[in-house]
């Protein structure tokens, strides 16, 4: 695989797909996916369940392995190293140094329950980035006061509310100082009573400047927050553009369908 078209004239985009594919046994999920986002930016993907929302975000982080394009995390292919003019796969240790740039919330909240609140922020800056205890531990207190949580810091995950425990996944995250974050539908699992407690932290986050992107149904908070929407149907990009333009004023009829469903 040749490097060719790699290097862009102008501004690089922290995130960039170039016809990314990605497919499960015959069945083909992403289908030429073309995408930038720029650092600071907040982009949300939508659109109806299968429709490669998940999958592309997985490939982002290397959680999935593309089967054809190309995709860059600031001036690193995600998932090779450059040799020469040519890309070669990367090792195991060299993805998981290469991840550790990129903060990801699941649907689940993943916490471990065998640990505090605390510990679980603390645990990936102590044994993958090797920092300092005292300096993880002041980080790790300051973002649980972001996130509403500083009450909670020695307490065990089964005994937050789903919410609670959505909100230390995403402290947990920050606290590996990421330069770009996933969120993987971080509110379907919450009842809905829990749902603003999350989107308030999220919007915060969007706030600071952080780049974002974000597979969600949440419409009112994507028109919110969001720089740009992304409608995706059956593995391709089927509209984008400014929030309010594509929520509002859906110009694909596939974009008007699915909105009117979920509006």
């Amino acid at each position: 695989m040749t490097i060719e078209s790699i290097n862009a004239t102008g501004q690089v985009p922290l995130v960039r797909a170039q016809d990314v594919r990605k497919s499960f046994g015959p069945h083909q999920v992403l289908k030429g996916i073309d995408l930038e986002v720029s650092s600071g930016e907040v982009v949300c993907l939508i659109g109806a369940s299968g429709s490669g929302k998940s999958t592309f975000l997985r490939c982002v982080n290397h959680l999935e392995k593309i089967d054809g394009g190309l995709l860059w995390v600031e001036d690193r292919v995600v998932g090779y190293r450059i040799k020469g003019d040519k890309l070669h796969e990367q090792s195991h240790n060299e993805i998981c140094a290469d991840r550790t740039d990129i903060g990801m919330v699941f649907q689940h909240f993943n916490l471990f329950p065998h640990m505090t609140v605390l510990e679980n922020l603390m645990e990936a800056p102590l044994r993958v980035l090797k920092q300092r205890k005292d300096e993880v531990r002041r980080r790790a207190l300051g973002l649980l006061e972001q996130v509403g949580l500083e009450q909670k810091a020695h307490a065990y995950p089964r005994h937050l509310s789903g919410g609670q425990q959505q909100r230390v996944a995403i402290a947990r995250a920050l606290c590996m100082q990421p330069k770009l974050m996933l969120f993987d539908e971080p509110t379907s699992a919450l009842d809905p009573e829990l749902v603003g407690e999350v989107l308030r932290v999220m919007k915060d986050l969007a706030k600071s400047g952080m780049t974002m992107i974000v597979v969600t149904h949440e419409m009112g908070f994507a028109r919110d927050v969001a720089d740009r929407v992304v409608f995706m149907h059956d593995g391709r990009i089927i509209e984008e553009g400014a929030a309010e333009t594509v929520i509002n004023h859906p110009q694909h009829e596939r974009t008007r369908a699915f909105l009117s469903a979920v509006l």
